[in-house]
C-alpha cells in the first residue's frame, strides 16, 4: 500500500537584520499547502515585515526607583471597598447577572463581584436582600444561593441556617450549604450558636453532621482553649444525646444514625475531648455491633492522645 498522503504541509522562513545588538529588520515568508486525496492542491502564501523605525535611549536604560519595589504574596489580595455597599446595590447586581450570558467572563466577573458584596453587608440588610432577590433568573439559576457559601461571614451563615429551618431552598442546595461550612476559614462561636439546632431535627442530614462538626474543628483549632465555649458545648450535648451512654442501638436505623453521629464526633476531633469516655464504653461494649465499635475507635482520630490514656480506651475484647 502507499504511503498515507499529508493533508497539511506548511514552511516559515524568516530573516533578520540586527545592527548594535538591536533587531532592525524581519522579513518572514509563510507557506500552507493543504492536498487533499484525488485534488489539486491550494496554497496559502503569507508574507510580513516588521522594521525598526527609531529607539528612544531612555527606554534602553530606564531607571527605576527602588522605593516603588516591595514583596508581597502571590496570593490574590482583594481590593477594599472604597464606597458603602447597600442592599439595593446587591439587587442590582443580581438582576446584572440574571441577565448576563450564563458562560460568559461578564457572568464570573460579576459572580465574584457579588459574593464580595455580600460580606460587607449586615445580617438584616441580607435579610432584606433575601425577600428582594430569592427570584430565579430565565435558567433556573438563583445567584444569591450559589453565591452564599462562598460569602463565609457570619452573617451569611446565620442566613443560611435561617433558610434551611424555613425549607425555603431545594434539598440539593442545602446540601450544598452544608458541605460548604467546612471550608470557612474564619469560624466565629455566632457561627456554631446560630446551626447547632440544625443537628437536633429529625432530618438532619449526614452532610448537616458532618458540615457543623467540621466547623466545629476548624474553629477549636484556632482557639487556645474553645472547651468553655457554649456554642461549642451545645453542639456536644447534642452529640453526647444521641450516643447515649454506651451508643447502645435498637433497630438498623438507629444502627445507620448512631454510625453518623460517631463520623460527626470524629471529624469535631479537639473539641470532642469530653466525650472520650463515652467513646470507650461504645467500644468496649460487646454487646454492640462491631461496626459501631470500629466506629467509636475511629471518632479518636483527631483527639489529643492525652485524653486517649488511662483507663479510657479498651484493652480487649
Amino acid at each position: 500500500s502507499q504511503p498515507e498522503q499529508q493533508v497539511l504541509s506548511s514552511r516559515l522562513e524568516c530573516v533578520q537584520s540586527i545592527r548594535d545588538g538591536v533587531l532592525a529588520e524581519a522579513k518572514c515568508t509563510e507557506c500552507d499547502r493543504v492536498t487533499l486525496p484525488c485534488q489539486e492542491g491550494t496554497e496559502t502564501r503569507t508574507q510580513s515585515a516588521l522594521t525598526l523605525l527609531r529607539v528612544e535611549p531612555e527606554t534602553l536604560h530606564r531607571q527605576v526607583d527602588s522605593e516603588d519595589l516591595y514583596v508581597t504574596s502571590i496570593v490574590y489580595e482583594v481590593e477594599k471597598s472604597k464606597r458603602e455597599v447597600t442592599g439595593r446595590d446587591v439587587t442590582e447586581l443580581v438582576w446584572k447577572l440574571c441577565l448576563a450570558h450564563s458562560a460568559s467572563n461578564e457572568t464570573a466577573g460579576l459572580f465574584m463581584a457579588l459574593v464580595f458584596e455580600l460580606r460587607h453587608l449586615p445580617l438584616g440588610a441580607l435579610r432584606a436582600l433575601w425577600r428582594r432577590s430569592s427570584f430565579k433568573c430565565r435558567d433556573n439559576w438563583q445567584p444569591l444561593i450559589d453565591a452564599l457559601p462562598s460569602c463565609a461571614t457570619e452573617a451569611c451563615v446565620v442566613l443560611m441556617k435561617e433558610l434551611v429551618a424555613s425549607a425555603e431552598v431545594e434539598e440539593d442546595k442545602v446540601e450544598y450549604f452544608f458541605w460548604s461550612f467546612a471550608f470557612i476559614p474564619k469560624p466565629t462561636s455566632g457561627m456554631i450558636e446560630s446551626l447547632a439546632p440544625l443537628l437536633e431535627s429529625p432530618r438532619a442530614s449526614q452532610s448537616c453532621f458532618l458540615g457543623i462538626s467540621a466547623l466545629l474543628h476548624r474553629f477549636c483549632s484556632a482557639q487556645s482553649s474553645c472547651e468553655g465555649v457554649p456554642a461549642v458545648q451545645s453542639v456536644l450535648s447534642t452529640l453526647g444525646k444521641f450516643l447515649g451512654g454506651n451508643c447502645t442501638v435498637q433497630n438498623s436505623e438507629h444502627l445507620s444514625k448512631m454510625q453518623l453521629v460517631l463520623k460527626a464526633v470524629g471529624n469535631a476531633g479537639l473539641a470532642a475531648a469530653s466525650l472520650a469516655p463515652v467513646l470507650s464504653s461504645c467500644a468496649s461494649l460487646r454487646s454492640n455491633p462491631m461496626e459501631i465499635r470500629l466506629a467509636a475507635l475511629q471518632a479518636f482520630r483527631r483527639i489529643p492522645c492525652a485524653a486517649r490514656v488511662g483507663d479510657l480506651l479498651p484493652t480487649g475484647g
